[in-house]
């Protein structure tokens, strides 16, 4: 499969690094310890900071006859260096007192082992040149990554907005990669620099201090704690002051300050020589504490938390890739594609979208039929093609996946020999705005062709649904005559994730056919309305999803009977204390925020389950209200009881229910919400979520309505609000 410059990049990166990634990670993940130990130390003098020079100096010099230096590490901590009666000596004073509170801290022989590992390996200067590069090469993963996460977001202003879940892997690799992006990115860089100065290849300037002939002999002499410059200079700012050792006019006070240093007189207090550090100089002492978080517990622990995620983002990244290689696996085709009648273009960018392709491929093969499957890529001309079939995702902002994106021009060029009859397959997810917008590209540019015939109009199917895939085939099947039969992927499912659910109450079925059951998990069990309970009936391995809602702790579902639904069937005679087993998926992107201060609900028939739970569980008192279509009055006989105590305790304020049967002119629920127009305009004007559930084919036109609304009565489209994550929507 052809896949995008950034992935590619992104892949590449990883691969010819990750050794020395896993390496540099895991080390420097220990190393970020040290600097939390050194400053949990009790070292620390509250106040010490705004201490001056000449304070400082006073008190130490009534405790040690000879004061060699004075420094202020990187711990804030003050540390001492003067002759005692045991000999020199450096230690940690209480700069209030003089006295000494602490040794030196000596660094543990694991930090010693594990900091010579992360410089160099202990291959000395080649190993430092390896580290080097493996730092720039991490800075160049953590940008290509940027870009990957910018393209499946869709721009950049969604940089930070809620991860649709694909998989624990993907979503878990696009969460931690932007929480810890920042820190790589600085640790990366800092690292590379360090590199390139040890190496001199960046000049790391050091400053010089010059002397001129200097005499004090007209100068009257003063004490130090008298010295201006001591007296206008606090601790916080002192990096080291060391002491002159001899009483001599060119042994001087050496002041190493934040950005500069100087020589101070030892007799006049004045001002020798003086100068700043230069930028380089700035610039690697920065780079140095950033790299090694030396001095702040906070920041190392988030460098540490930042490394140790690495070797993770190398796991799930080799996770997906090996997903994405099998999925996109184009199979080994039976003939060539000159005397195949049937053509299978596949577009996909992760390779999600060569799973149905294929089991259509299987379906077609297993009729004794000559198929030929490949990339939008490679489109050419066949001299046998009868039909051509198109299964393709969306990429980004509504543009084509990577191993499409040369199809257009190929498009163009190429004229078929004979007429050729098509059918266009769009998957994507409903949570993006632009869902399926290049397969409806794709299906104008053909339906713009003379010579290609369509067979059925263009397909949508959301999350990889299957059963929306089998619908698409079997109206594909009546249209060309072929008696196609899909067969359901196989699936490993997990059955130890699986639970018991006790049957708490069934109503019997209503005029439409549908009922409602209420479960309850028969241990505890975390989950809300928009969840999904999935259900695997013993017939098949097909998952069935039923959007839940939860009422007073139970699980709430809202089933039509179909005359041969298995499942419906199955759930239809279940009685009261009847036990089934399932398992809960969370569905956050149609979860009701918290702090929502307003929300309308939008469904017709089944979908209104999650709703009703939603409603139960207003516990903020939201301003929710609610549009629902059914046949009559008897349909919403079921729902009555929640919906009609919902408007008493004000949980739901208001209910606008659509009835097709009861009048000569059939209304539906997009014409109760086009009739209140302006309350769709004002919740989504005020930050509020439009929730949709039910059918497809309902979803399509309240979404034009909404949109129209939209945009006359805000200036702003649907898409706006969708991007802003104010449009939630779970159809089927």
């Amino acid at each position: 499969m052809t896949i995008s410059i950034w992935r590619y990049s992104h892949l590449a990166l990883a691969i010819s690094s990750f050794i020395f990634l896993l390496l540099v990670s895991i080390t420097g993940g220990i190393l970020a310890l040290e600097p939390i130990l050194e400053k949990s130390n009790p070292y620390s003098v509250k106040n010490a900071s705004q201490l001056t020079i000449a304070q400082t100096i006073n008190i130490v010099k009534k405790n040690y006859d000879e004061v060699i230096s004075i420094k202020r590490d990187k711990n804030g901590f003050i540390l001492l260096e003067a002759s005692t009666t045991s000999g020199n000596n450096t230690f940690y004073i209480n700069p209030f007192t003089g006295k000494k509170i602490g040794d030196v801290i000596k660094q543990k022989s694991i930090f010693k082992f594990m900091t010579n590992l992360h410089r160099s390996l202990f291959l000395k200067s080649l190993g430092r040149i390896f580290i080097g590069i493996t730092a720039f090469l991490l800075f160049l993963i953590a940008i290509s990554g940027v870009f990957l996460i910018i393209k499946r977001q869709n721009g950049i202003k969604k940089f930070l907005s809620k991860v649709i879940k694909e998989s624990a892997s993907q979503y878990f690799h696009i969460i931690f990669g932007r929480l810890t992006l920042i820190p790589i990115i600085i640790l990366s860089l800092t690292g590379a620099y360090l590199s390139l100065l040890r190496f001199e290849i960046i000049p790391n300037k050091k400053i010089e201090l010059v002397t001129d002939q200097y005499s004090s002999t007209n100068d009257k002499k003063i004490q130090p704690i008298h010295f201006p410059v001591f007296k206008n200079i606090s601790l916080s700012e002192v990096r080291e002051l060391t002491f002159p050792f001899f009483e001599d006019e060119e042994e001087y006070y050496h002041l190493k300050l934040k950005d500069k240093e100087a020589y101070i007189h030892q007799f006049t207090g004045a001002i020798v020589s003086e100068q700043k550090y230069p930028f380089s100089a700035l610039l690697s002492n920065l780079s140095l504490n950033l790299h090694t978080g030396k001095g702040s517990i906070i920041w190392s622990l988030i460098i540490g938390i930042s490394t140790l995620c690495i070797p993770y983002f190398i796991y799930s990244g080799f996770v997906m890739t090996l997903k994405r290689r099998k999925k996109s696996k184009v199979l080994k085709n039976s003939f060539h594609k000159d005397k195949a009648e049937y053509i299978i273009l596949v577009g996909s960018e992760t390779g999600n979208t060569f799973e149905l392709a294929r089991l259509f491929y299987n379906a077609l093969i297993d009729l004794g039929k000559t198929v030929f499957i490949t990339e939008l890529n490679a489109y050419t001309s066949y001299k046998k093609a009868e039909h051509i079939i198109i299964f393709t995702a969306t990429y980004g902002k509504g543009e084509p996946p990577a191993n499409a994106k040369k199809f257009k021009r190929s498009f163009a060029k190429i004229t078929p020999i004979k007429e050729i009859h098509f059918s266009v397959v769009g998957l994507g997810s409903l949570a993006y705005p632009d869902f399926c917008k290049y397969a409806i590209d794709v299906d104008h540019m053909l339906q713009s062709h003379p010579k290609f015939i369509p067979v059925t109009g263009i397909h949508k199917i959301n999350n990889q649904s299957f059963e929306a895939f089998k619908t698409w085939s079997s109206k594909w099947s009546k249209n060309t005559g072929l008696p196609i039969q899909v067969s359901p992927p196989k699936r490993n499912i997990d059955t130890k994730k699986h639970q018991q659910f006790l049957v708490v109450e069934r109503s019997s079925l209503n005029t439409d056919d549908t009922f409602l059951l209420r479960l309850r998990p028969e241990k505890k069990t975390q989950f809300t309305s928009g969840d999904l309970l999935a259900f695997y009936p013993k017939s098949d391995s097909i998952e069935r999803l039923y959007s839940i809602g939860k009422v007073d702790g139970d699980i709430l579902l809202s089933i039509k009977k179909h005359k041969y639904g298995i499942c419906s069937t199955y759930f239809s005679q279940l009685i009261e204390n009847d036990t089934i087993t399932a398992l809960i998926r969370p569905n956050p992107h149609f979860n009701v925020p918290k702090r929502t201060k307003e929300m309308v609900m939008i469904a017709n028939g089944t979908g209104i389950a999650p709703f009703l739970g939603m409603i139960n569980e207003n516990y903020n008192n939201a301003q929710a209200t609610l549009f629902w279509g059914g046949r009559n009055e008897e349909s919403k006989t079921l729902y009555n009881p929640i919906i009609q105590e919902g408007l008493d305790n004000r949980t739901l304020h208001s209910f606008f229910p659509a009835y097709s049967r009861v009048h000569q002119e059939k209304i539906y629920v997009q014409h109760i919400v086009e009739k209140n127009a302006p309350l769709i305009a004002s919740t989504l004007h005020k930050k509020g979520i439009v929730f949709i559930c039910g059918s497809i084919i309902m979803q399509k036109d309240v979404l034009y309505v909404i949109d129209q609304i939209c945009l006359q009565i805000n200036g702003k489209p649907l898409s706006y609000y969708q991007n802003k994550g104010q449009l939630k929507m779970d159809c089927y």
